[in-house]
């Protein structure tokens, strides 16, 4: 007899619907066909345990188990529970008044019929929805994930007695019904961190608002202690709240990564991913040889914050070129390829030199000749290029730290980031990818941030008195483009202008010198 349901298997953060077959005939032997890896293969021991630890029988006559289509590789444990339910349809041990056909099934089995969380949940979901099938049977510390989405049952196991009453009609399981998105806008304004507690660095503060207004890319540079990391993980509470649609599309990367926990539901807050300096090219844009989301794809709609640039490895700097300018990381197999999105903003802090204590206002810099700049030449030129802002970070003096003044509050800063970038929805409203001053092209550069003949007189001065670079010259309107968006003008003015160019002190020649 042949029994058929239905599974899923995930490629970067879509999923794709597979068919389980399973056939008992005449003969000896377990085979399992349709391109299965080791961990799936494995499910023959897993399933048989299951069945044997409830009383069924596995079938001692010839057993065929089919993934199909056969040309897509299937990986991982999440077979097991629809392959155990085919088996028991197959060998008429199972009683079905509902149709197996009907449901996406998955669900890892432990040797007691427990089933285990798996991956990739919500884009499950989204693609069962999609192809019109009446429910989602999985493992219950999934069910809230795979509850996001609507219009389809969402129906939760313990073990796999659970699913067997379930299909023979003996349980009182109902589908899982979550308003997660309540549960969404509830959360979206709490924050561990706030900028109220800052002492002084208003400067640093400013700089980060216009950062979050428009998108942009920034590096801290300052001796230790001057608090670079205290106001990076500060960041994601001054910038707009995530649309659902953001929203979603974090919450299926985190799902296939694995990263969303028990209970979980849509992804509320901007992610903020920090990555130690050790971390290898893979870890940071993703891969492996089955391709897995990266830290830049974890930290999409978010931020990247790379604490100690220049130790982080050549190699690991320079894969993020590509990324900073697409926004997107494609990742190539010899039989796939994959596309995870990477629309983040980069956000690192380095030390000026090697001792730390470069341009410091009160301790003398230790290091030699030359150092300096060498220090700083860890970071390629191309990388710079697309950081937008540059800042300089001084140490925190006694009376600003012992002041008991309370510092303006991330949600007053905030305020003011999603005016501007309301302003820049409006902007860009024909432009379907765009949607922040940091995203424009050097086409629209010319078009939207045009200048006054004082402004551009100015930009002339800076540029050659300062030794400013020519790459910095978009990267200066850019900035003076969400600055007036902040004050909202709807012209970028000499002020403007001026504290942009302010921002660009790494591309100065006499920096290190």
């Amino acid at each position: 007899m042949l029994a058929k349901t239905y599974g899923s298997a995930v490629y970067g953060v879509d999923a794709t619907i597979t068919t389980i077959e399973v056939n008992v005939a005449q003969g000896m032997g377990f085979y399992m066909v349709g391109l299965a890896d080791s961990s799936v293969k494995e499910s023959q021991q897993r399933v048989e345990a299951s069945l044997k630890y409830y009383g069924y029988k596995m079938p001692r006559q010839k057993l065929v188990v089919n993934l199909a289509p056969a040309d897509i590789r299937k990986e991982g444990s999440a077979y097991d529970l629809p392959i155990a339910l085919c088996v028991l349809q197959s060998s008429e041990q199972l009683n079905c008044q509902l149709n197996l056909e009907d449901y996406i099934i998955l669900g890892e089995l432990s040797l007691d019929g427990i089933l285990r969380p798996i991956k990739g949940v919500l884009p499950i979901a989204i693609e069962a929805r999609k192809q019109g099938y009446k429910g989602f049977v999985l493992p219950a510390e999934n069910a809230h994930e795979a509850a996001i989405v609507n219009n389809i049952d969402v129906i939760p196991v313990e073990t796999l007695v659970d699913a067997i009453a379930f299909f023979e009609g003996k349980s009182n399981v109902q589908p899982l019904v979550v308003d997660t998105r309540d549960l969404f806008f509830t959360s979206q304004n709490e924050y561990d961190a706030d900028f109220e507690h800052v002492q002084g660095q208003e400067n640093i503060k400013r700089a980060l608002e216009i950062t979050a207004a428009g998108g942009h890319n920034a590096i801290m540079i300052g001796p230790p202690g001057a608090g670079k990391t205290m106001l990076a993980k500060r960041i994601p509470s001054i910038l707009p709240p995530l649309s659902l649609p953001e929203a979603l599309e974090t919450t299926k990367i985190h799902s296939v990564a694995g990263k969303l926990g028990k209970r979980a539901t849509l992804v509320s807050r901007r992610p903020f991913r920090s990555p130690h300096h050790s971390i290898s090219d893979v870890a940071l844009v993703g891969g492996g040889s089955f391709p897995q989301p990266g830290e830049i794809s974890l930290s999409h709609n978010g931020v990247l914050f790379l604490d100690e640039l220049p130790e982080f490895k050549r190699s690991v700097l320079e894969v993020m070129r590509q990324p900073l300018e697409e926004r997107k990381v494609t990742i190539s197999r010899a039989k796939m390829t994959v596309e995870f999105p990477a629309n983040f903003m980069l956000i690192a802090s380095m030390n000026p030199c090697p001792c730390g204590y470069y341009n410091h206002p009160e301790k003398q810099c230790v290091c030699g000749t030359g150092v300096v700049q060498k220090y700083l030449n860890k970071i390629s030129g191309p990388l710079l290029d697309r950081i937008d802002l540059h800042v300089e970070v001084t140490p925190v003096s006694f009376d600003q730290i012992a002041s008991t003044r309370k510092s303006e509050s991330s949600e007053q800063i905030r305020a003011r980031v999603i005016k501007a970038r309301e302003m820049q929805t409006e902007r860009f409203k024909n432009h379907k990818e765009i949607y922040s001053n940091a995203m424009m092209s050097p086409e629209m550069v010319k078009e939207i941030c045009i200048i006054s003949d004082p402004g551009k007189a100015l930009l002339r001065t800076a540029m050659e008195r300062l030794g400013l670079s020519a790459r910095a010259y978009d990267r200066i309107l850019k900035v003076s483009r969400t600055i007036a968006d902040l004050a909202g003008s709807a012209d970028i003015k000499v002020e403007h202008l001026a504290e942009a160019i302010q921002y660009r002190s790494l591309d100065r020649e006499n920096w290190a010198g």
